[in-house]
């Protein structure tokens, strides 16, 4: 498929700019694809598609404040510093985007709240810098934990409030290095996963920290020669035994998010067994697509053009998907990462 089979209209007055005050009472749409039927649902009666011995598999990233305000030596200009990822702990090394550019150049330092200082050792893209932090402690991220600012998505145009410290983290969140929340994950409460439990619902962890390369535009029509940013995932040997146990005895695995599918589909044997593994990422899944491992997905609705829109069309064919979509648009359903979800069967 090419790329313009992903374009359509999203009104902006359907990007969710704030969360619900509940998370669990999101709209879901839910998409059965034997039947090629649709109905309108709210997100707490997900309950009711789980049966005992199912495996609902969470993303248990953690964001980070990514976003710090400092400014230049000499000039004063005001840089805004948005962390990637950590290159190397013990030199301080890291990956950033800056902004704006043309005044952040090599050699130039940077100030920020707290005493920090970085250095701009070296230029990665046009934006993209390489810096180093120069602290004699150890605790890099204890100091961007209390001067960093939430890392809202650009389509959400107003700046971070005290809330979407917890608004834009799952209840669930572990381990910290993501720039950008697990959306789909965003609709659960600690009691709606208490409920699944119950139900005799088994819960598996995996780890994918998202970057920024989520929110990058595909600019190639030629969907084959897009290549997605690598983004570090983590199987525990827990999570394979508890998916391969399932799968061997006939129960369904549930995906929670976009994210958690491709870390499933990135170590995958093949008799079609998940394996423990951890490492880097850059698998990008687009129709057509044959899924290994998981049966049913959970995923907000997305931007046009998104990888995200393409790895649901794969799991639940492009025209239903599209279909859903116009459906979604019509009855104002809230879209992107604060906004309602599907449930695709």
């Amino acid at each position: 498929m090419k790329l313009s089979d992903f374009k359509f209209n999203l009104p902006k007055e359907l990007i969710a700019e704030f969360p619900l005050e509940k998370r669990d009472e999101a709209r879901m749409m839910v998409l059965n694809r034997d039947k090629h039927a649709i109905e309108n649902k709210v997100f707490k009666e997900v309950t009711g598609y789980f049966k005992s011995g199912d495996v609902l598999v969470l993303n248990d990233t953690k964001v980070f404040p990514a976003r710090l305000f400092g400014y230049k030596e000499k000039t004063d200009a005001q840089i805004e510093v948005f962390l990637l990822r950590e290159l190397d702990h013990k030199n301080k090394l890291w990956d950033v985007v800056v902004d704006p550019a043309r005044k952040v150049r090599i050699g130039n330092k940077i100030y920020f709240p707290e005493n920090l200082v970085a250095e701009v050792i070296d230029n990665t893209t046009s934006r993209g810098r390489t810096i180093r932090f120069l602290h004699e402690g150890d605790d890099i991220f204890d100091l961007i934990m209390k001067i960093g600012h939430t890392p809202l998505p650009p389509y959400i145009k107003r700046d971070a409030v005290e809330s979407d410290k917890d608004d834009y983290q799952t209840v669930f969140a572990n381990h910290v290095g993501a720039v950008a929340a697990p959306t789909a994950g965003l609709h659960f409460t600690p009691e709606l996963i208490e409920s699944l439990k119950a139900k005799g619902v088994q819960i598996a962890y995996v780890t994918l920290h998202i970057g920024l390369g989520t929110f990058r535009p595909v600019e190639v029509e030629d969907l084959t020669k897009h290549r997605m940013d690598s983004e570090y995932y983590k199987i525990p040997e827990e999570t394979a035994a508890i998916v391969n146990k399932a799968v061997a005895a006939g129960k369904k695995i549930v995906a929670c998010g976009t994210t958690a599918v491709r870390c499933l589909e990135s170590s995958v044997t093949a008799d079609r067994k998940l394996k423990p593994n951890e490492g880097w990422t850059d698998k990008f899944i687009f129709p057509p697509y044959e899924f290994k491992i998981v049966d049913h997905l959970i995923t907000n609705f997305h931007q046009p053009e998104s990888t995200l829109i393409m790895l649901t069309a794969a799991f639940a064919d492009h025209d239903f998907i599209f279909k859903a979509y116009r459906k979604a648009i019509k009855e104002n359903y809230r879209f992107l990462s604060y906004g309602d979800c599907m449930l695709i069967l």
